[in-house]
């Protein structure tokens, strides 16, 4: 359960919504951290996506929203079942750096993700 908030949680980050559908600046494969500083998660995880045209894929998410700009701005959710995550940050060239926050049931997370492009 731990897990699943700070995964939810790394993919909302650099989530896109389905508006963007031009080529971005920020396409290409992104490696994540995510830092937990409150709760009852995992202290850190990590894991890659992928931007394609301004969309984040990842194989293993379903519901999912948000939006980069093309400033770098990011804000993103993810709901998977009881668990939810949001965040907002900005990906500047090859790097970019945020803050999220989750719950999973009654369990409240929070912490700081960063992103290198791959």
């Amino acid at each position: 359960m731990k897990k699943c908030v700070c995964w939810a949680a790394a993919v909302c980050l650099v989530a896109l919504n389905s508006g963007a559908h031009a080529r971005s600046n920020f396409d290409g494969a992104w490696d994540l951290v995510f830092v937990t500083q409150r709760g009852a998660c995992d202290t850190s995880y990590s894991f890659s996506v992928n931007i394609s045209n301004g969309i984040v894929t990842h194989p293993n998410l379903v519901r999912f929203r948000g939006y980069v700009a093309g400033s770098g701005a990011v804000r993103a959710s993810v709901t998977v079942q009881d668990k939810f995550a949001s965040g907002s940050g900005r990906l500047s060239g090859d790097a970019g750096s945020g803050r999220w926050s989750g719950y999973s049931g009654t369990a409240r997370c929070a912490g700081y993700w960063t992103a290198r492009r791959s």
